[in-house]
């Protein structure tokens, strides 16, 4: 459970509590007092924080959030071309943020900007968003945390130059929201457009990874275990 749950969850008991003190006659009080307690335990159900099994192996890139796939595109950017991989979170989905590689965190931009509809691809660039720069296992991974019709705040917990596992947990996005994945142009997709997915644990594809990297990872995955 993410601590935020907690927070408005009593929040609301509190409020719920409060109606049934001042109101009058038993009937309309606990109609009034249901309101908050069924928003209450919504919170506590939207905050969950499950846990997963990360998948183990060089150039792996994992979902950052639990959604359905919007879009796999080829994109051109500045560096080069790139694929772009959408996510869509809708309310019923875990908002919990997950990293998709495992290496350095080389930048943090925070965006202020609109609240377009997560689905509406313009929401892309003109949404307020939070966009990561990491690298890793050879290549340079961009995920962006996009706010969306109801999403008001993305937190987003490490730093610059901090140094994440794959599937680490990262922050998250309160409420319906976006997320996307620039990943390297021959980057091997194994995921389609509709297909539901799950932070830190589905596989969205896989990057070739120099012998050097590879051979570090597996030392690393063997010295966990």
């Amino acid at each position: 459970m993410v601590r935020d749950g907690y927070w408005y969850a009593i929040g609301l008991l509190i409020v719920a509590a409060v109606v049934r003190f001042f109101s009058a006659g038993w009937f309309a009080s606990w109609l009034l007092v249901l309101i908050p307690v069924l928003l209450a335990a919504f919170f506590l159900w939207f905050f969950r924080d499950p846990d997963r099994a990360i998948p183990v192996g060089p150039g792996l890139v994992v979902s950052p959030a639990d959604g359905k796939v919007t879009e796999v595109a080829p994109i051109h950017t500045a560096d080069g071309d790139r694929i772009r991989l959408s996510i869509f979170l809708s309310v019923f989905d875990v908002h919990v943020n997950r990293a998709p590689i495992a290496g350095v965190i080389r930048r943090i931009q925070y965006k202020k900007g609109e609240f377009l509809n997560a689905l509406d691809p313009a929401s892309a660039e003109r949404n307020e968003q939070s966009v990561v720069t990491m690298e890793g296992d050879g290549c340079i991974v961009t995920f962006k945390l996009i706010a969306g019709l109801l999403a008001r705040r993305i937190v987003f917990v490490p730093k610059e130059g901090d140094r994440l596992e794959r599937g680490a947990r990262v922050g998250l996005i309160k409420f319906g929201s976006r997320c996307d994945l620039v990943l390297p142009g021959d980057a091997h997709i194994r995921v389609e457009r509709g297909q539901r997915v799950k932070g830190g644990a589905t596989v969205l594809a896989d990057v070739e990874v120099p012998y050097e990297d590879a051979a570090s990872t597996k030392n690393a995955v063997e010295t966990r275990r």
